[in-house]
């Protein structure tokens, strides 16, 4: 038989912080996870705000937003 755990607590762990690349602890105790501050959550939000990131579209040539009629 397999050993279930029956701990609930996990070892909080060294992540690569998305923002700036620097190490991030993934736990409870860092309120920004997966990012190291809040200035990195913060700029990546801003990325997402301004549009620099984009997710794509499933049907090519179609504009993303509200549809016009003709």
């Amino acid at each position: 038989m397999d050993k279930v755990r029956t701990d609930t607590t996990l070892e909080p762990r060294l992540v690569r912080c998305p923002g700036c690349g620097g190490n991030s602890v993934y736990g409870p105790s860092n309120a920004y996870r997966p990012f190291c501050s809040e200035r990195c959550k913060q700029m990546d939000l801003g990325a997402w705000a301004s549009e620099s990131f984009k997710v794509e579209s499933s049907e090519p040539g179609r504009a993303a937003g509200p549809e016009q009629s003709a």
